[in-house]
């Protein structure tokens, strides 16, 4: 598994202090068209960039150990202190994109340093005057300004438009231009939480988008592999702030930048250059599916958990396809809480614990935070097969079955449905949250001229768990079967995008009102519904 190699890695930094670096060869002027290896450049700020033999270093010169030298040529061209502006009116991009050539990729990361002063520091500031600063945002807005650094006029515009220069120019060569996010700072609140970026991030992210580019969530999933490490171990990762890496947090990062590539969908192909070592990361498996985080972290935030009639693939309508969990984030008032849907297709209770997707989410809660939860679906699957093994023991009771998981290769205990429940209760407790179980919508299978209840497997089992542990309960099971039968069949067919199991985005919405009602109709819930 990746998070066992990432585990190894740490562990022959942490107790050899030896992993050694082996740095980029460095372009050679003399190579001419006809023997040019294809080139992978690196365009970005302190974070990536190189800085010889001191205690600092960037992923970009990292980031050699994983590629062959002999299939690609690594061109780290990011420059500490840089910002998407700053790094275009200096001439280093210029200079960059000089030397691209069809068939090359870019990878463009910056945000660090893009906050800072457009033109100068804060009275009183004791910090070296740099005139950096981009414009908040991704729109065509510009500021003029006679750069007190270098005296002469100068129009700034926003992150984003510095950005879509980049990409443009880029594709204009034939090369292929991959956006990347910032990494973590080593920052870590009261809760136990590591920072996971700012504003730059969705910005990023919402440029990428809009141009249509491969874009790899750096932060994510460093901030994912630094929660499972600790405060403690991260630290040693960094060389002597929270921004800036030793060379072991530069290979850590690099690793997550080459799993991240490997995990585009559309993106460039990449594994033909990779080394020895960079085949061995294992890819990225969540990046498709964009999960979203808490927009404001000082509010509270609705957290869902569950399969796809909650979240169905990136939670986009897919083949029509949607859960009921993106129109709820329309039903709530967004100045009240955030409503954040880590729903993942095709897991059971069990396997959404198993594949860590529960510990991400758990790492990010804080109290007075809500986790709603529904699963059932997919708990009904074989408890152990070559395909999915994420069946549970049926029922809510104690008993558990040791396998030898065909999928994993590895010993697991599994439990029942009720107990995987349980522990979801009794852990987003432990973080000072507020439990909400729902039982699970019902198919379209009608019997007798009325939807199938299903009071004798897990609609019935959640909601024995919800009373059991003293929990709020929402039946979503018998609401909609009750809807269903009220309005018809007729009326129902519209409500489905496949044959009885996933709805359409108007049957999503209609389930989504009564979890809003429900949840809205508890005095102590924070989220108002929207006017």
């Amino acid at each position: 598994m990746f998070l066992n190699v990432r585990r190894m890695i740490l562990a022959m930094v942490i107790l050899s202090g030896a992993l050694a670096l082996r740095g980029t060869p460095e372009a050679s002027a003399g190579t001419t068209e006809e023997v040019r290896l294809p080139a992978l450049f690196i365009a970005g700020d302190s974070t990536a960039a190189r800085y010889g033999e001191g205690a600092m270093q960037g992923w970009g010169e990292a980031a050699g150990m994983l590629f062959d030298p002999a299939k690609v040529r690594v061109e780290n061209r990011a420059r500490g202190g840089r910002s998407s502006r700053t790094f275009i009116t200096e001439g280093l991009w210029a200079a960059l994109l000089a030397d691209v050539r069809a068939g090359d990729v870019v990878l463009i990361q910056f945000g660090h340093n893009d906050g800072g002063a457009i033109n100068a520091e804060p009275p009183g500031s004791t910090r070296p005057l740099r005139a950096r600063g981009s414009l908040p945002g991704i729109g065509d807005e510009t500021e003029r300004i006679q750069n007190v650094v270098t005296s002469e006029p100068e129009v700034v515009r926003t992150f984003g438009s510095f950005l879509r220069e980049m990409i443009c120019d880029v594709r204009e060569r034939g090369a292929t231009p991959v956006l990347l996010s910032t990494t973590p700072r080593n920052a870590w609140d009261a809760y136990g939480r590591v920072e996971r970026g700012g504003l730059h991030r969705g910005w990023s992210r919402a440029v990428a988008r809009a141009e249509g580019v491969a874009w790899v969530d750096l932060t994510r999933l460093v901030a994912d592999a630094y929660q499972v490490l600790g405060e403690a171990a991260v630290g040693g990762l960094f060389a002597g702030d929270n921004t800036h890496t030793n060379a072991a947090g530069a290979e850590f990062n690099a690793i997550h930048v080459v799993a991240g590539l490997k995990g585009l969908r559309g993106g460039p192909e990449i594994a033909p250059w990779l080394s020895a070592a960079g085949a061995a990361v294992r890819r990225d498996e969540l990046g498709w599916l964009d999960l979203p985080e808490p927009a404001d972290a000082s509010r509270p935030t609705v957290w869902l958990i569950g399969d796809s009639t909650v979240r169905n693939g990136g939670g986009d309508g897919d083949n029509g396809e949607w859960g009921w969990g993106e129109p709820l984030a329309e039903l709530l008032d967004p100045v009240a809480v955030n409503v954040v849907n880590r729903a993942i297709g095709g897991l059971s209770s069990r396997t959404f614990l198993t594949a860590e997707h529960w510990a991400r989410v758990r790492s990010m809660l804080q109290p007075g935070d809500w986790v709603v939860m529904q699963f059932g679906h997919n708990d009904a699957a074989a408890l152990n097969d070559a395909s999915r093994a994420r069946g549970t023991l049926r029922g809510v009771g104690a008993e558990a079955v040791p396998v030898r998981n065909l999928i994993t290769g590895e010993l697991e205990v599994v439990h029942s449905y009720g107990g995987y429940l349980r522990r979801y209760i009794a852990e987003a407790r432990e973080r000072g949250a507020i439990p909400v179980v729902v039982t699970p919508i019902p198919r379209k299978v009608w019997r007798d001229g009325r939807i199938a209840r299903g009071s004798e497997s897990y609609p019935g089992w959640a909601a024995a768990v919800a009373e059991a542990e003293g929990v709020r309960l929402i039946d979503l099971h018998n609401l909609v079967a009750d809807r269903y039968d009220a309005v018809g069949a007729a009326a129902v067919e519209a409500l489905f995008a496949d044959e009885r199991t996933h709805t359409s985005r108007a049957g999503a919405e209609f389930n989504a009102e009564l979890v809003a009602t429900a949840l809205a109709g508890w005095e102590e819930f924070p989220g108002r519904r929207r006017e």
